[in-house]
């Protein structure tokens, strides 16, 4: 049973929007802020609370009791002053989790200083899943980590197919773990060094993407 949390989403754009969409699809109790009155009617039906407010003004957020939520993302678009300010109020009001977005890496470096708990780049990352998953025929899916770490969704192919986990060595030659192994609709979680990799398994792997890169190369060769 999912316990329920109170989220605050301030700005309505596309990011902020399908955030709102997605907690109130999972029941949980979230509050539309938006400076613009045509998003927050728009979310009116969908969120539990949909409010027209300036959230560079702290007597704003003191009267929407916002410290009294579990978790405020702050979603707002261009305006990298307002962003920053929105979360430096929220700080000092002491909010117990702080999502940002941020719009490119001096951005996070501010909004990290002055207290940001989690910083998100959604249209930095959804680029690199995208273009990783064009380049490669075999990549379903695509996960970052970090900078160089990643989790990645391969099917199985190649010179991989009829051999054991512990026959393709991988860990060693690849310095990359399988995680799991799909197959059809079963998913098997830290598969035995015995399990033997079928044709179309998906392989899902955990590593550095450099290592990644090498085995992907491994999987695709026949």
């Amino acid at each position: 049973m999912k316990v329920k949390k109170e989220f605050a989403v301030i700005g309505l754009g596309r990011f902020g929007g399908s955030i709102v969409r997605e907690l109130a699809e999972q029941g949980m109790e979230v509050m539309a802020i938006d400076t613009k009155e045509d998003r927050v009617n728009e979310f009116s039906m969908i969120a539990s609370h949909a409010v027209m407010g300036d959230t560079t003004d702290e007597s704003v957020l003191k009267g929407l009791g916002i410290r009294n939520f579990d978790h405020v993302i702050v979603a707002i678009g261009d305006d990298i002053q307002a962003s920053i300010l929105t979360t430096l109020i929220l700080k000092e009001l002491g909010v117990k989790h702080i999502t940002v977005k941020a719009q490119n890496d001096y951005h996070e470096k501010v909004l990290l200083k002055i207290g940001a708990d989690t910083v998100v780049h959604p249209e930095r990352d959804m680029g690199k899943r995208i273009a990783h998953k064009m380049v490669s025929n075999s990549v379903l899916d695509y996960l970052e980590l970090s900078d160089e770490h990643s989790i990645v969704e391969i099917v199985a192919g190649g010179t991989v197919i009829g051999h054991t986990i512990l026959e393709l060595d991988i860990r060693a030659k690849y310095g990359i773990n399988i995680v799991a192994i799909k197959r059809g609709n079963e998913i098997n979680v830290s598969p035995q060094a015995n399990e033997v990799i079928l044709q179309n398994d998906i392989l899902i792997v955990i590593g550095a993407d450099s290592d990644i890169n090498r085995f992907e190369k491994k999987v695709m060769t026949d």
